[in-house]
């Protein structure tokens, strides 16, 4: 064990044996290594708490210090720079800030504070914000504990920020559960425009409140029969005390035992009202009648379903009253279980006509923890920020079946952590975007797609070995890479076997999200740019070669130069370390190239192929007036594939904002590389040095750090210059751009989407081979 894990499971185990009622036994109380539940805790600068009837859920804000990869070009002048390198790279430490966010059984919260009192160093506050029921109960603890002064705020108060912070920053936070289908849970696309809604909480009784916006709502409504009547009767009933066991009982029950159904009264179906046969006329209605015994499970069951019929009836009469589409449900009756789940959904459907759809939130569970250190935090404005779900942190959804997965349940009820990084810079929807509402950035869903989520996810374990060895190469002067590398590679494993398990985990699974997990697990063992050298090297080799692909390409007429530039341009997109089929010839054969990449690419017509429209467009109608370009990998592709391109829209008159990736992925080409490569283009090129100097010609970040693209993401500064410059062309390139995600992304302008498939499932499952082109050219509808 690590030092102090095993004082923290011995007196976890002590404290689970003192009269709790059969929690805390000591194989759940050593589920995750402390260090892993309270990290960074040595650097916690803020605390608040939410303590409900049987759940703790403790927030704090920390520092992180990470290492990051920065580069700098060097003064060359007066030397002979043939064998020097581009640019140098240093690794630097960084300070992020970083939310965590740990949930756990009122069983565990004394030995919790202990422990983080014990490792409490740099904390900068007196006071710790409480909510829930609980914050009354154990406040005196909490102070002597902690030394911390209890500053408690209101319960509902908390709810709403914790709803509003989650559904602005979390994509996939919102789903729908649908048992009967292959999968459980239907993430939503996250909706520019969070409000209105109905906010139905599920407690003790229920409450509903009407959000409208960030700080206005208020409760228009309720009930006394709620989560606490399930749980008062279900016990009468049963004689089971444990709300779980009551849960578990009414999933194994059959209803129609004990309820009278509309058959049960008419013969059969109400065909003059509509109503099925099915349908329940009257809940318990058989134990009138019926001289016999009810089973335990029958009666919670409809006990179940008449305490959830009442709330969705009474939740969709507000809805339509105050005319919301959008309900989510809370409370710890909801709790991720999927039998309640089930009967509030059916509920809602029923009584809406299926015009309302019951809605679930992945992280419902933290809402009052995070509004209440919200609340703590307000000096600091943490909702000027964006912030992003850190996978390599984070336990994810665990909530499926109890007789599936008997032990993610165990674990779920024990601890749950969930962080959230502070990014850099605000992230926007593209102003670009059809409609932002509708817009989901994902081709495939994993989730769904059976086949191709067993597919990708061998593809990524199968890879593992392989970005270990990368990512440990890439510090050869580190004396802890190797076991770093390790760590990494086993943390990654793990998350690939949860998805294996349960694919919603992170919300909905794609090729996009398996490649942001490893990107992070990467971050969170210092590999923060494993390619950083490979990079530098190819991006050297390139720029040599420059000029005379420039002069090659001037020397040619303009239909054929046309064609030329845009073959350029997919064969630079050849070169993706991301790619099995193409790292395995870069690394075989050193010798391979430009022109080895051109004689790839699949002959015309392409799998794609709408170049002749293209060149139509750029022959019959007018230079567009800015393009807005997403730049994919460095080196031959961007300097050999895209820049001649840019040169060309240049010519035309167009304008071009180049947006390349803020921070490392693969060998994807990052902002600050760019600077560089194109500083020494212009010392080249006097077109696109008098582009640069007059503002024709702008370098911009994306915000993100992934080898995909979520145009719902962008940074607010790109999201400006694409207004300010009336930008009427977006070209996106590369697989994880314009064909993992993005494909069917509709824009209000004209749009280049272009990639070479350089994976030979993918090409099959498209109708193509391997280096088979895509070359998408779309006109919005007028």
């Amino acid at each position: 064990m690590r030092p102090g894990e095993e004082w923290v499971a011995l007196k976890m185990a002590e404290r689970g044996g003192r009269g709790s009622g059969g929690h805390g036994s000591l194989d759940k109380s050593i589920t995750l290594p402390p260090d892993e539940i309270f990290r960074n805790l040595e650097n916690a600068k803020r605390f608040a708490i939410d303590i409900g009837g049987s759940l703790t859920k403790l927030a704090y804000y920390s520092t992180v210090q990470h290492k990051v990869a920065r580069v700098r070009s060097f003064d060359h002048s007066g030397k002979d720079i043939e064998n020097e390198p581009l640019y140098e790279i240093s690794v630097q430490e960084e300070i992020t800030a970083r939310l965590h966010f740990i949930k756990f059984e009122n069983t565990y919260i004394e030995t919790c504070l202990d422990f983080i009192k014990d490792h409490l160093v740099n904390t900068e506050t007196k006071v710790i914000k409480a909510t829930g029921g609980g914050a009354y109960k154990f406040k005196d603890l909490i102070e002597k504990k902690l030394g911390l002064k209890v500053d408690k705020e209101d319960v509902m108060t908390c709810l709403i920020k914790g709803c509003n912070f989650v559904l602005r920053n979390i994509p996939h936070e919102v789903f729908a559960y649908q048992k009967d289908s292959d999968t459980e849970f239907r993430f939503q696309a996250n909706h520019p425009n969070i409000f209105p809604y109905l906010l139905v909480n599920i407690g003790s009784g229920v409450s509903i409140v009407k959000v409208e916006t960030e700080d206005k709502f208020e409760w228009i409504g309720g009930s006394s029969i709620g989560g606490g009547t399930f749980w008062g009767l279900g016990a009468l009933l049963t004689k089971t005390k444990k709300f779980d066991e009551l849960l578990q009982l009414a999933s194994k029950g059959q209803h129609t035992n004990v309820d009278m159904l509309v058959k049960d009264v008419y013969g059969g179906a109400y065909q003059t009202l509509g109503l099925s046969g099915n349908l329940i006329a009257s809940s318990f209605g058989k134990s009138t009648t019926a001289d016999k015994e009810f089973s335990k499970e029958d009666m919670a069951k409809s006990l179940l379903h008449m305490i959830s019929n009442d709330i969705g009836q009474l939740a969709c009469l507000y809805a339509k009253l105050h005319n919301l589409d959008k309900i989510y449900f809370g409370g710890f009756f909801i709790r991720g279980h999927p039998v309640t789940m089930r009967t509030i959904t059916y509920s809602i459907n029923f009584f809406s006509k299926g015009e309302v759809q019951a809605l679930f939130l992945r992280h419902e569970g933290y809402l009052g923890a995070i509004g209440a250190f919200l609340k703590g935090a307000e000096q600091d404005n943490p909702n000027q920020y964006s912030w992003g779900e850190n996978y390599a942190g984070s336990s994810g959804l665990m909530s499926t079946s109890p007789d599936v997965y008997p032990m993610q349940r165990t674990r779920s009820g024990t601890f749950d952590m969930l962080e959230m990084d502070r990014l850099e810079r605000p992230l926007v929807n593209l102003p670009l975007l059809k409609d932002p509402s509708t817009y989901i950035p994902d081709t495939v869903d994993l989730t769904d797609d059976a086949m191709a989520r067993k597919y990708w996810l061998t593809c990524f374990e199968e890879a593992l070995d392989g970005v270990a060895k990368r990512a440990a190469a890439s510090q050869p002067d580190s004396v802890d890479a190797l076991e770093r590398a390790e760590k990494f590679r086993q943390k990654y494993w793990n998350k690939l076997q949860t998805l294996r398990q349960q694919p919603f985990a992170y919300g909905t699974l794609t090729v996009r999200s398996l490649l942001d997990t490893r990107e992070h697990c990467l971050n969170e063992f210092n590999f923060p740019d494993p390619y950083s050298k490979v990079k530098q090297k190819e991006n050297g080799i390139a720029l040599k070669c420059f000029q005379s692909v420039i002069e090659s390409l001037d020397s040619l007429g303009w239909e054929e130069r046309q064609f030329a530039l845009v073959k350029g341009l997919l064969a630079g997109n050849v070169f993706d370390w991301g790619a099995k089929a193409v790292s395995d010839v870069l690394e075989s054969e050193p010798q391979f190239g430009f022109e080895e990449a051109k004689s790839k690419l699949q002959e015309r017509p392409w799998l794609e192929d709408s170049y002749s429209q293209w060149l139509e467009r750029l022959k019959e109608g007018p230079p567009h007036k800015c393009a807005l370009i997403f730049a994919d990998n460095s080196g031959i592709d961007i300097i050999l594939g895209v820049f001649p391109f840019v040169r060309e829209l240049l010519s035309r008159g167009t304008e071009v904002i180049l947006a390349c990736n803020s921070g490392p992925a693969l060998n994807d080409v990052t902002y600050s590389e760019s600077l560089i490569v194109t500083e020494r283009i212009a010392a080249m090129d006097p077109i696109i040095q008098s582009a640069l100097k007059e503002e024709k010609l702008l370098l911009v970040q994306t915000g993100s750090s992934s080898p995909c693209l979520d145009l719902s993401r962008l940074d607010k500064g790109l999201a400006v210059l694409v207004r300010e410059r009336k930008t009427d062309l977006v070209i996106i390139e590369g697989m994880g751009r314009a064909i993992h995600t993005n494909y069917y992304a509709a824009l209000k302008c004209e749009s280049l989407k272009l990639a070479v498939i350089k994976n030979s499932w993918l090409a099959d499952r498209l109708g193509g081979k391997i280096f088979s082109v895509i070359f998408k050219y779309e006109v919005p509808c007028k």
